[in-house]
């Protein structure tokens, strides 16, 4: 049985820090502008201190499954009267301790966002990871973190694991809480006739170019954003203008030519983007042009478009792969392949339509 009284629910988004007043300063440097940044033991006062369901989780991609686990976390918080929130951590763990980390589908502002569209009024809680984090056993990270949230519920996935060495799993946990004085719940898998969404199999989907599958699984196309820079400007000059962006911090499928949406991200914290319009996008080495070049670039070229993007940070969505790159024998046949891919693109769009969640941008 879950206790408490009714408590008012108050939105906003918040950053949780170690003990340590090195976390302070890698907050700022991970998450850019900081909406509300306290150490963890003086998270919020006790005048405002809610009873909180935190839900626990890496959350990369926000897909379907999150989103189930999300919804239910909201539903179970609203009926027992508690605060729902979402804990998360930055970086990835991996990255860390000294294993690859994967690609990630979500940059941590895309992740918090998409997070809130699941969970209005939860707190999006970001711990940044560290070592001295990831020394934690699983009572001090309870202690220390949980606790200190004053979290009443618990919710993980089944084989969630936590503490030194991964040393805790969801039946430790449980332990715990009926010490700490909290209750844990584990959320079921969900998935299709394949198996259960997961941000691996998002991932293998988008590395094999299936971008219908992996949209299945994510619920929207999968995006990769970054910073338009100067290119040769030789677009331009065969009648298709193109945003040059290079660095993209996401998963990316194989090299080629894809129908897109495009949004302009208007701020850092991403809570004002809007939609740019639709356009065919290359992904690749762009071998026609340059033989030497080894740092995948993505040339955009927004139909029906006027003005200046440079400086501008992007999200393309990738919507139908079209075609591999290719190299071609001549500017004169790539032009007449640009025009080609033009038009199937505009033909795969044309009944696309934005996301009404997204207030304003694609999705």
């Amino acid at each position: 049985m879950i206790g408490g009284a009714e408590l008012p629910v108050i939105p906003r988004t918040v950053k949780a820090q170690s003990l340590e007043s090195v976390w302070r300063a890698a907050s700022f440097a991970l998450c850019g502008r900081v909406d509300y940044v306290r150490p963890v033991d003086r998270f919020v006062d006790e005048q405002e201190k809610p009873a909180r369901l935190v839900a626990i989780g890496n959350f990369d991609g926000v897909h379907r499954g999150h989103r189930a686990v999300l919804g239910e976390a909201a539903d179970l918080a609203r009926t027992h009267g508690l605060q729902p929130a979402v804990l998360t951590f930055a970086p990835h763990p991996a990255e860390v301790l000294g294993r690859k980390a994967p690609p990630l589908l979500t940059p941590l502002e895309r992740k918090k966002r998409l997070c809130e569209r699941t969970m209005p009024g939860g707190d999006i809680i970001v711990v940044p990871f560290d070592r001295a984090f990831a020394a934690q056993n699983p009572r001090e990270f309870a202690q220390n973190v949980l606790v200190k949230l004053n979290a009443r519920v618990v919710m993980v996935g089944k084989n969630f694991r936590f503490g030194a060495n991964r040393a805790g799993d969801f039946d430790e946990l449980s332990r715990i809480g009926k010490e700490l004085g909290f209750e844990t719940r584990s959320h079921a898998l969900v998935g299709d006739d394949t198996g259960p969404w997961s941000s691996s199999r998002v991932r293998n989907e988008i590395a094999r170019g299936h971008l219908d599958e992996a949209r299945n699984m994510l619920g929207r196309w999968h995006a990769v954003s970054g910073t338009v820079v100067h290119g040769d400007k030789r677009g331009r000059t065969i009648g298709f203008p193109t945003a040059n962006i290079i660095d993209m911090p996401e998963a990316l499928p194989p090299f080629g030519v894809m129908a897109v949406v495009v949004d302009k991200l208007e701020n850092s914290d991403e809570k004002h983007n809007v939609m740019l319009g639709r356009g065919v996008a290359n992904l690749g080495l762009r071998p026609t042009v340059d033989s030497s070049a080894t740092v995948p670039r993505l040339e955009v070229n927004l139909f029906d478009f006027q003005g200046d993007l440079y400086g501008a940070r992007l999200r393309v969505h990738l919507v139908r792969h079209l075609r591999p790159e290719k190299r071609f024998a001549g500017i004169d046949m790539l032009r007449a392949q640009i025009a080609e891919d033009a038009a199937h693109a505009r033909a795969v769009l044309e009944d696309v339509r934005p996301d009404p969640n997204a207030h304003g941008a694609w999705a």
